[in-house]
């Protein structure tokens, strides 16, 4: 009998806190407050970075792999499976542009996770967990000041997609004060920047992750 790919298992571990990294350009300030979301509780960690180039976003993508304390919390990397392979990711997570599932799944093996973006979209979610995607996010929920022109998901769409058996991921605008409608509603996970990264001192962004994984101990 075939092993079960760890990507079942860490797929398990999408839950609570997800925090995606800011456009930050000072690599040093980026690792300081990824590191201070993950004392805060955040479970996964997601390198985005849409303002830098490839080689600064693989420099900052690889010092904040190297740290220790950030990968305690699953650490995946945002649109680039190669580099999700490179640096030994917990996995890759794809957006609309991306490419598809199949094509990652070639790039990181079956023991990586791939998440993929589904928007406001249950079909394409479907078809996503149907080529072996191992999570799903939807959203914008609530307004972003990342993407203010994102679609808008409505929170009934969360308990629709829990039959598709992989964690479900909620994004766009969530803050300790409306996380709780969206975990009640079926989310397995938040994903959130500014409403923990959008705070000058690594303190502060403990606090603000703090707050938010506590929503999930309720």
């Amino acid at each position: 009998m075939l092993a079960e790919p760890i990507s079942i298992a860490r797929s398990a571990r999408v839950a609570g806190l997800y925090a995606v990294t800011p456009d930050e350009r000072d690599t040093g300030v980026l690792v300081a407050k990824v590191v201070a979301a993950v004392e805060g509780g955040a479970s996964v960690v997601q390198y985005r970075n849409k303002t830098l180039d490839p080689p600064m976003r693989r420099a900052q993508a690889q010092a904040l792999a190297a740290t220790n304390a950030i990968r305690r919390a699953l650490f995946i990397v945002n649109d680039d499976p190669i580099l999700a392979r490179e640096l030994d990711a917990d996995g890759v997570h794809l957006g609309n542009d991306d490419g598809n599932v199949a094509q990652a799944r070639a790039c990181v093996g079956r023991d990586r996770i791939i998440g993929v973006s589904c928007y406001d979209d249950v079909d394409r979610a479907r078809a996503a967990v149907a080529a072996g995607a191992d999570y799903v996010a939807f959203g914008s929920f609530f307004a972003s000041t990342i993407k203010p022109g994102a679609r808008r998901a409505s929170v009934d769409l969360l308990a629709r997609a829990r039959v598709l058996g992989v964690p479900v991921v909620a994004i766009g605008g969530i803050t300790a004060m409306n996380a709780p409608l969206l975990i009640g509603a079926g989310a397995d996970a938040v994903a959130v920047i500014s409403g923990v990264f959008a705070h000058d001192g690594p303190a502060d962004v403990t606090r603000a992750a703090a707050a938010i994984a506590r929503q999930f101990l309720r």
